[in-house]
């Protein structure tokens, strides 16, 4: 048994050492790490969102009439001209009305013709019984009639007006009583118009709801009626794509886009942000079982697409990558470079240098008018050393971020790997694997 015990000590102290020596010479000659030389790139940024193809113009038609549909003159993806006839409701009824009404009309307009003839009576009355006065002062001036008879010719002459304007009375009422039949039987007409349908726009029957001998039903308030066909003018043609809330404020109408289709996976179509949604689009996003269902805030952009894209259709899905920023000659550090650490800052907004051992018993307590926060920043490789370095970040590529402050061209950064990155402290000595990345 003593020997056994023997053995193991002498096997664990051997893993010790073996152990120990890694380090020592780790220690010595450093973490060996990956790096890049940085230097100035051009950078784009991009928003990249998923959406549809769409008409820039689209228009759905529905009955303004119940009936049924006794004429159906289009198919499902056919071009159609702006005027051109689709379909027709049964007319029977609504023509019967315009009939009645206009024979309305035309009674009415004979009874005008009526009322005229009655004022050309009254008037001609009139005039006799002028005349009749008349002679009836001559004689009263000569005395050769009776008071009476001049009274009894007076009376008829003002019985005569009376007549006369009653006639031209009857005759206002008549013409609006035709103005009134007249509005009736253009609103019949109208009502019959619409039973023939024509395109209001050029364009291609996207979808057809209807098929000829079926009822249409009307639009009320609780209920939106058929929508018998789409058609949409496919010349302008957008994408609509739903853009996160955090990429939002970097988007704005003019930038250039790239458009990819998913039904053309080998080609992208060039377009612009045309219009940019104000309300946002809530989408239901699964998340994990702890938290629940969450919402996921998104606006609606729309790119147009400035080159024809082949047989498109709508409803396409489509990707859109939206050029946000670029800039030319900028300062460029690897993305994977950045990481975060909490430095100590002073009331000047100055760092605060820290000792590079940790102490078990935690961070030291600050000073007065001193801050702690999160930076972002690299590590930078000088004389051996990685040497935390806090930066101002810009904007961000596909690969790199813009530096606004804190490195030069020319500096070495540690790129990897990730858990040395993540784990590393500032003042650790390290040792590159290979030569650092330029280009």
């Amino acid at each position: 048994m003593g020997k056994r015990y023997l053995i193991g000590a002498i096997v664990v102290l051997l893993v010790a050492g073996t152990v120990a020596g890694g380090l020592y010479f780790r220690k010595k000659d450093g973490l060996p790490v990956n790096g890049e030389t940085i230097q100035r790139r051009n950078l784009t940024a991009i928003v990249s969102a998923s959406g549809t193809i769409q008409p820039k113009r689209s228009v759905n038609i529905s009955a303004d009439t119940i009936g049924r549909v006794t004429q159906l003159a289009v198919q499902e993806g056919e071009r159609v001209k702006a005027g051109q006839f689709l379909l027709q409701i049964d007319p029977r009824s609504l023509q019967t009305a315009v009939n009645r009404g206009q024979a309305s009309l035309d009674a009415e307009r004979s009874s005008l013709a009526a009322a005229r003839v009655a004022v050309q009576t009254a008037q001609a009355n009139l005039s006799l019984a002028q005349e009749t006065l008349r002679r009836q002062k001559e004689l009263w001036s000569e005395q050769l009639t009776t008071r009476q008879d001049l009274d009894t010719a007076q009376n008829d002459v003002n019985v005569k007006e009376t007549e006369l304007k009653a006639r031209q009375a009857d005759v206002v009422t008549q013409q609006e009583r035709i103005k009134q039949q007249a509005a009736s039987l253009a609103s019949a007409r109208y009502d019959l118009s619409k039973v023939t349908i024509v395109s209001p726009i050029d364009g291609i029957v996207t979808r057809r709801n209807i098929e000829e001998g079926e009822m249409v039903l009307v639009g009320t308030m609780n209920n939106a009626g058929t929508v018998l066909l789409t058609i949409a003018d496919m010349s302008v043609i957008q994408a609509e794509v739903n853009v996160d809330e955090t990429d939002v404020p970097n988007v704005q109408v003019g930038q250039p886009a790239a458009v990819s289709v998913d039904a053309y996976p080998d080609r992208t179509f060039k377009g612009h942000v045309t219009e940019i949604g104000n309300s946002p689009i809530q989408n239901a996003t699964s998340t994990s079982a702890s938290t629940g269902s969450q919402q996921a805030t998104n606006f609606k952009v729309d790119v147009r697409i400035d080159e024809p894209i082949p047989d498109v259709r709508p409803g396409f899905t489509c990707t859109a990558d939206i050029t946000t920023a670029t800039r030319t000659d900028a300062i460029a550090v690897p993305i994977q470079s950045v990481t975060t650490r909490e430095l100590v800052y002073d009331a000047q907004g100055h760092v605060v240098p820290q000792s590079g051992a940790a102490d078990p018993l935690g961070p030291a307590p600050l000073q007065p008018g001193q801050t702690r926060k999160e930076t972002e920043g690299v590590f930078v490789i000088r004389n051996g050393k990685a040497v935390f370095v806090p930066i101002t970040i810009g904007i961000a590529g596909d690969r790199y971020f813009e530096v606004l402050s804190g490195l030069q061209p020319g500096d070495v950064v540690i790129t990897g790997p990730y858990n040395s990155v993540r784990q590393m402290k500032d003042g650790d000595a390290v040792r590159l694997s290979k030569t650092p990345v330029v280009g």
